[in-house]
């Protein structure tokens, strides 16, 4: 297999799943060989990216059935993620399962139990955003304890409304999971790789005020949310946060990561690259007097690139890092790097925030995940 190159079935051909197959492409040592989807459209779509040479399915499971794959990247709407991934556990396939793993908790125990009796092939949830290289850098530094022990980290998405898909799919929550399991569940998952703890509790504060009141489908009006403010607590006392806007695309940098310890701050923008770390003076005293705020003085400024990045796509290059590394895995018999646990617990922090909006008040995540968890 270390030498062999790679077959990829590509599940679901809208967006993401022609995303996969440009990074696939562009990676190398690998070759896309079938592709399933039940529309029409969306089959021709991925079939003309692959210039005709790919064999074309209706049904996954004539895919998953085909011989032709040694991995499937399942790229179907999320809740449709629970049958689809029935199918290929009970396979030896190697699995790349998109974000958000799925749109119930219910359904994520289910793939871990199944996952537990899958004698070959890895198991990978793709939430890349930790691979995007100034995240990755300033994950590094923060991890060998550039800025001191953890206490605060500050995500801030502000951007455009969500893209229309097949069938307006990702209007609604019953579909998606709700935006903050949708869209968001890759930052409650960064915030716990930066932070090593698992997250206890969550408040959150959001609603529909700008995107998608006017539009109908089959006379249903979109339900997803367009803004929202999510505080994420950990055992240790640190916190997280999210500011999510999807009506301010009128950005420079529309992400923007910071991580503070008690011995300083880092920062990541997106999509300028630019990492910035300053560290406090005289931060062993008892009283803490650094440089004044706002001044820049004694902060590093420096944009992070990785020059052997071949497609930087949607996400700032951070997909194909990790089609690299999910390659390497899947040739070299390693374990994956993000397992269904992972993409479980990102999913429930964002069914806890819906929880806590929808209710408001703080909600445990003892509440929505099983007991042990």
């Amino acid at each position: 297999m270390a030498d062999k190159k790679l077959r990829y079935g590509i599940v679901g051909c809208g967006s993401m799943g022609r995303e996969h197959i440009e990074n696939i492409r562009a990676m190398g040592g690998a070759v896309v060989t079938a592709v399933a989807d039940p529309t029409a459209a969306s089959r021709q779509q991925a079939s003309e990216l692959l210039d005709g040479q790919v064999q074309l399915f209706e049904d996954h499971v004539d895919l998953l059935k085909s011989g032709l794959c040694d991995a499937v990247v399942i790229a179907s709407p999320n809740v449709t993620h629970i049958q689809v991934m029935r199918d290929a556990l009970a396979t030896d396939l190697h699995i790349l399962v998109e974000k958000p793993l799925v749109t119930k908790v219910a359904d994520g125990v289910e793939m871990i139990e199944r996952a537990k009796a899958k004698k070959q092939g890895i198991v990978w949830v793709a939430q890349e955003y930790r691979y995007m290289p100034p995240v990755a850098e300033m994950i590094r530094i923060a991890h060998e304890g550039g800025v001191g022990r953890l206490h605060q980290v500050a995500i801030r998405e502000h951007r455009e409304p969500f893209y229309p898909k097949v069938g307006n799919w990702n209007r609604f929550s019953a579909n998606t999971g709700g935006t903050l399991v949708e869209k968001c569940c890759h930052y409650f998952n960064l915030m716990d790789v930066i932070l090593k703890e698992k997250p206890t509790r969550v408040f959150a504060s959001g609603g529909q005020r700008v995107n998608h009141l006017d539009e109908q489908y089959d006379g249903r009006t979109p339900d997803i949310l367009d803004s929202a403010y999510v505080i994420v607590e950990y055992p240790s006392g640190a916190r997280a946060s999210l500011d999510l806007c999807m009506f301010a695309e009128n950005s420079i940098d529309n992400e923007h990561v910071v991580i503070v310890g008690d011995e300083g701050k880092l920062e990541s923008l997106l999509p300028s690259g630019v990492l910035r770390h300053g560290r406090r003076e005289d931060w062993g005293r008892r009283q803490v007097w650094g440089q004044p705020s706002g001044t820049g003085k004694g902060v590093a400024v420096r944009q992070v690139r990785d020059t052997n990045i071949k497609y930087p796509g949607q996400h700032f290059g951070a997909s194909y890092v990790e089609h690299q590394r999910f390659a390497h895995a899947v040739r070299h018999g390693l374990a994956a790097e993000i397992g269904l646990e992972e993409g479980l617990r990102a999913v429930a922090t964002g069914l806890a925030a819906h929880k806590s909006i929808d209710e408001g008040r703080v909600v445990a995540l003892t509440e929505v995940l099983p007991a042990g968890w």
